[in-house]
């Protein structure tokens, strides 16, 4: 019948201290949830029942477009409750895995060797050793070693406080058996709970064999219940994404100080220096140089590109052989041709810039159409906004913009033009030909600058 996934993601969450649910909390910019979910679908399950309850209505407005079955919890009295809201959809002869929405480090790997372990009539749960165990449910093992329970922290013994083999709370086992022993959950312990791991005892008095399997690293198994825990998750999730990367070639100057909140595919001998932020869908070509301190929010670089530092790139398209920055700003809808050159403290939007073009130094070029060659001087803007509409400036091929001009759209420059620094334009400047419209420089003979009455005195 398959394997059927459900993931308990009903809990508030108090110590988070946040308005958002705790399966909601953002990891790599994405839901603590949505990385259990997508680590559910590695396993191509025939279905993922998700039981939520707590901020129901964020939940469903932030991941509701997942494909699972969505299962609410209005009350929530434990793990063995929880599981039992969505096993009337599990058929007897499905396996069940148990997952959970704030362990969201947990590897596909590690499921599937557990699913495997259980197979058709085995109970399997994944356990860990911690030098401190404290705050988890601790595994009892018989003389021969097998699993017969788990005691909940709050109801150990003396003796049982040391044992140091803990439950992690992800157990698969057939859905019938599973059934039998929800049924008979009671809440007799210090939480007035319906504890799932009680099912585990019930499994050892039924005869059924239990495998206790070990998860791969700890960091898999842990779960995040405050704003510490998700800072420690963070770095985890970086640190591993960081690895993956370099082991497909990228160089990362500093896998520590590194930020993939998205995807990231990379070509050959690419570099990414420190304190990269990469957001959304990233695209960079071979040879690429990121410089320290930039982001990159949905975007493709080509190859050979070089981006220097404190750069700011989003939704826009990079050429090949470009230089970008310092301390520039490409806003969405950019788009640069092959070897074309953006300087410090320039921002763009929504223009398209054509082979070879420049725009070096301190200026704003937005709603434009550059053609190719173009050399665009230091505080050049276009006025592109007359307070209710957005029009487009168009400038030809080889044409020059000299220092400090506005080009008041909607207006043309065409080919080859040349305009002379200071200039605002706002007509149509013709092609190979000069155009300024500056103020005729004059002098006043005689003129003395002011002098105070009293020097010294205010």
């Amino acid at each position: 019948m398959g394997l059927h996934i459900v993931v308990l993601a009903a809990g508030k969450g108090k110590r988070m201290h946040s308005a958002l649910p705790k399966v909601l909390q953002p990891l790599g910019d994405r839901p603590l949830l949505k990385h259990v979910v997508e680590a559910a679908q590695t396993l191509d399950p025939e279905c993922i029942h998700v039981v939520y309850g707590h901020g129901a209505e964020q939940v469903q407005s932030a991941l509701g477009y997942l494909d699972v079955n969505w299962v609410f919890q209005e009350q929530q009295l434990g793990t063995g409750h929880a599981v039992n809201q969505a096993i009337d959809a599990v058929p007897d002869g499905a396996q069940v895995l148990v997952l959970y929405g704030d362990v969201p480090l947990i590897r596909a790997g590690t499921l599937s060797h557990l699913v495997d372990a259980a197979g058709d009539a085995a109970l399997a749960l994944l356990t860990v050793v911690l030098d401190d165990p404290s705050g988890y449910g601790r595994i009892k093992r018989d003389d021969d070693n097998r699993v017969v329970g788990i005691v909940e922290e709050k109801d150990t013994s003396a003796d049982e406080r040391y044992i140091r083999e803990v439950n992690t709370g992800l157990i698969c086992a057939q859905a019938s058996h599973l059934r039998d022993w929800l049924s008979r959950l009671t809440n007799e312990n210090t939480q007035g709970e319906y504890y799932l791991t009680d099912c585990i005892a019930m499994a050892s008095g039924d005869g059924v064999n239990i495998i206790a399997g070990q998860a791969g690293s700890v960091e898999e198994t842990q779960g995040i219940n405050d704003k510490r825990d998700l800072a420690v998750a963070e770095r985890l999730l970086q640190r591993r994404q960081a690895e993956a990367l370099m082991a497909q070639g990228l160089t990362l100057r500093d896998p520590e100080r590194f930020d993939l909140r998205g995807a990231l595919r990379a070509g050959r001998d690419t570099i990414i220096d420190v304190n990269a932020v990469i957001e959304g869908e990233v695209v960079l070509g071979e040879g690429v140089s990121i410089g320290p301190h930039c982001v990159l929010r949905n975007c493709t670089i080509g190859d050979h590109t070089q981006v220097l530092s404190h750069t700011v790139i989003e939704h826009a398209v990079i050429g090949s052989r470009c230089q970008i920055g310092p301390f520039a700003r490409l806003r969405p809808d950019t788009e640069l041709g092959d070897r074309a050159k953006i300087g410090n403290f320039v921002e763009t939007k929504k223009i398209k810039l054509g082979k070879g073009s420049k725009i070096n130094h301190l200026s704003y070029v937005g709603d434009a159409r550059v053609g190719d060659n173009v050399n665009i001087g230091a505080g050049v803007i276009t006025c592109n906004y007359d307070g209710a509409n957005k029009h487009v400036t168009t400038i030809g091929d080889d044409a020059f913009i000299g220092s400090d001009c506005q080009l008041v759209a909607p207006v043309s420059v065409e080919r080859g033009a040349t305009i002379g620094a200071g200039s605002t334009i706002t007509k149509t400047a013709p092609a190979d030909s000069l155009t300024l419209s500056r103020p005729k420089q004059f002098t006043v003979e005689g003129w003395k600058r002011p002098r105070k009455d009293n020097p010294g005195h205010d």
